[in-house]
């Protein structure tokens, strides 16, 4: 016999109307109680909604597992991410799922029905992140301290809802870390000889392959790339060459040479926990040129070369043969623009566009060459310049050293995978506010960040391990 406060007719009466659905009376069921939405059983054996991520802490290339359990059957829930970057952004992502027959949800089983994105994405919910409504225009998510993860609270609420707007039920939650640096790995700042920089080691003694890590005109020193190289087995040498306040100045023009990178290839070569024959170099937009130029023109030799979205030549006027630069502003005549006035600067790295005596020789290239192309990149003319190393290579009976990979939907900034792309972002405030033309769309971008870092390591193992 179950005790309850209603009346049988008024229980009745609450079944047909479906404000119970599937309601069960047994001799277990310990009280009737009021909740959000409708009158329910609870029953002190049935648990509480539960949602899982395994792993807990893991590293931002890793996938995660995230289950609900202990829902409705067949009812709509929406699964939530929300995480504050590091200067207090809030990004957030979310989806709508049905659970199944057995009251459960699970991103790796299931299809997501609406939201941030659509279809089964297991990691959805972290490269699908974008700033929350009203917040900053123009934001673009990178991780500065390595040492510390992005903290990622992911959580359940009833119904197919917008967490935006705030009247749903929470159902249950959990906190997640997604990390850069894995237990065990070195971080050493380099301040010798001139060079700007951030040396990352693996866990043990070595001696490591490695890599010399360059970026973009971005400027400043980039970290977690290279924190991610070691997390994976890899020495890795993160060089500021502009933008950074220990570098000569002016900081919008890059004041560095040949020696600079000369003697950062060299640093780790001499490194004695570090393979002196197994050395690459990886570099993305600007420091793809970079790459070149070193693997070509200053006496390096590098064991590979990994190139993504970026020229065979400066897009910036050169003022010496050891290839300082002008400053950048000086060098809008490609610019264009689109109709809400962002830039678009993939005219300026045209083949035909590019400064004549700053272009590399590529038929000097001697070693395996890894070019990664986004076919929606917007800031870089990057199928022209991949066709052109391509051919130059096939002329000089080289073509074994090249290998390109070309990515639907992707843009600009193939990065590590499961991080968010930023399709336009903030470019520079000063002397005006200027934001630029990325390029990718979610869902195309994030499965070819993935794929691109998969073969990425793959690329690495065979020519620097091996």
């Amino acid at each position: 016999m179950v005790t309850a406060h209603l009346s049988a007719a008024v229980l009745r009466q609450l079944i047909e109307v479906k404000m119970i659905p599937c309601l069960r009376v047994h001799r277990n069921m310990a009280c009737l109680h009021r909740a959000v939405g409708g009158v329910r059983w609870r029953s002190r054996h049935t648990p509480a909604p539960l949602l899982t991520a395994a792993p807990v802490r893991g590293l931002i290339d890793e996938q995660i597992s995230i289950k609900g359990r202990f829902l409705p059957p067949h009812s709509p829930v929406t699964v939530c991410a929300q995480m504050h970057s590091e200067d207090g952004d809030l990004w957030e992502a979310f989806a709508h799922y049905n659970t199944k027959a057995d009251g459960t949800v699970s991103l790796t089983r299931d299809h997501s029905v609406g939201g941030s994105y659509l279809g089964c994405e297991p990691m959805g919910l972290f490269w699908g992140l974008q700033p929350a409504a009203g917040g900053r225009e123009g934001l673009r998510l990178r991780k500065k301290n390595v040492e510390t993860p992005f903290v990622v609270r992911m959580y359940l609420l009833e119904g197919h809802v917008s967490p935006s707007a705030g009247q749903s039920t929470e159902l249950a939650a959990i906190t997640t870390e997604r990390w850069y640096m894995a237990p065990g790995v070195q971080r050493i700042d380099i301040r010798q000889n001139g060079l700007v920089g951030t040396l990352f080691l693996p866990p043990g003694p070595g001696p490591f392959p490695a890599m010399l890590d360059l970026w973009g005109m971005g400027g400043g020193l980039v970290e977690y790339r290279s924190a991610l190289f070691a997390s994976r087995g890899y020495a890795s040498l993160s060089l500021a060459y502009f933008g950074h306040k220990d570098l000569p100045h002016p900081q919008n023009r890059i004041n560095v040479g040949d020696s600079y990178f000369k003697s950062a290839f060299q640093l780790l070569q001499d490194h004695h926990q570090i393979c002196g024959d197994r050395v690459g170099i990886i570099g993305l937009s600007f420091g793809v040129y970079l790459s070149l130029r070193i693997a070509t023109h200053i006496g390096a030799k590098p064991t590979c070369l990994i190139c993504i979205n970026g020229p065979v030549g400066s897009t910036v006027r050169l003022l010496d043969d050891e290839g300082r630069t002008a400053e950048f502003e000086s060098e809008d005549k490609y610019w264009t623009y689109d109709d809400q006035g962002h830039v678009i600067f993939r005219e300026v790295s045209l083949p035909a566009n590019l400064l004549p005596g700053s272009k590399v020789k590529l038929e000097n290239i001697d070693c395996p060459l890894m070019y990664i192309q986004g076919e929606d990149d917007l800031s870089a003319s990057t199928k022209e310049n991949a066709d052109l190393i391509e051919e130059t290579l096939e002329a000089a009976g080289k073509s074994h050293l090249f290998t390109r990979l070309s990515y639907p939907g992707a843009g600009h900034l193939i990065e590590p995978p499961y991080t968010p792309n930023s399709r336009i972002s903030l470019w520079s405030v000063k002397p005006k506010k200027v934001f630029t033309l990325w390029g990718g769309h979610l869902a195309p971008h994030a499965a070819a960040q993935e794929d691109a870092w998969k073969k990425i390591l793959d690329f690495m193992e065979n020519h620097l391990r091996q």
